[in-house]
């Protein structure tokens, strides 16, 4: 694991959205830099369907089970 430097800002605005979406610090800044990337490589796809392409190449490797 390693060290990265984020401003004072960033690192607030990390703070205050891992709050409301349930996840560490570290969660947070972790799927920020995830979704970043993949749509720095999916350009023309948005926010709603990287989510979408995610679950499905998720479930290719352990299926959602259904809640009855």
């Amino acid at each position: 694991m390693g060290i990265i430097k984020i401003s004072d800002d960033l690192h607030d605005d990390v703070r205050k959205s891992c709050q409301v979406m349930s996840r560490s610090i570290n969660a947070q800044a972790e799927f920020w830099m995830k979704m970043g990337r993949l749509a720095e490589l999916n350009p023309t796809l948005t926010f709603a369907e990287i989510i979408v392409q995610e679950l499905a190449n998720a479930n290719d490797e352990t299926p959602l089970k259904s809640v009855k």
